[in-house]
């Protein structure tokens, strides 16, 4: 199946959102996976964890479409979704797995051609424990939510990263920043 036909009809999505909920605002990944729970379609898994491992590699490699979803550091908008290229040979701890090298582990060691979407959402306070969203990251949130919910209805993916938020699209969430 081509990567353009995945993303318009996706036969089976998951979406892991990860996070910390008691960082304050890095835990709008966990936030929006168990909002996006309650209204996903029927193809679509949803999982949410604190951080990303090598085992999530597996079940990436058994979906066409990986929505990875977690708190943003920055940005002018509320969120950016964009694609995700799988990231090669990539040297990783098992404290920072990116979504990248999780993509990278799927197609290397499965076989796996799944198409990765990185949902990156505006929070604001992260450098203080507690949990709870702050104001402006639970609107965010709010955004968020509908905007992948919409787009898990419609499957094309390809064309909601090309829609969403094109200025913000190079941002990098919390954990993308520590890179291969």
């Amino acid at each position: 199946m081509d990567t353009a036909r995945q993303s318009r009809n996706p036969r089976r999505v998951i979406v892991i959102g990860y996070g910390n909920p008691g960082r304050c605002d890095d835990g709008l990944g966990v936030a929006a996976a168990g909002e996006i729970e309650s209204v996903a379609p029927k193809h679509v898994r949803v999982e949410c964890n604190y951080q990303l491992s090598v085992e999530d590699a597996e079940a990436v490699a058994e979906h066409d479409v990986a929505i990875f979803v977690d708190a943003a550091t920055g940005g002018s908008r509320a969120f950016y979704f964009r694609q995700l290229e799988p990231a090669a040979h990539c040297g990783f701890s098992t404290h920072s797995v990116t979504p990248a090298a999780v993509l990278g582990l799927a197609h290397d060691l499965f076989a796996a051609r799944t198409v990765g979407y990185v949902l990156g959402i505006r929070g604001y306070r992260f450098n203080a424990f507690g949990e709870g969203l702050s104001p402006e990251a639970q609107a965010n949130l709010s955004a968020a939510v509908v905007f992948l919910r919409d787009a898990l209805r419609h499957g094309d993916f390809a064309k909601a990263a090309a829609s969403a938020t094109p200025e913000d699209a190079g941002r990098a969430t919390a954990r993308e920043v520590e890179s291969c």
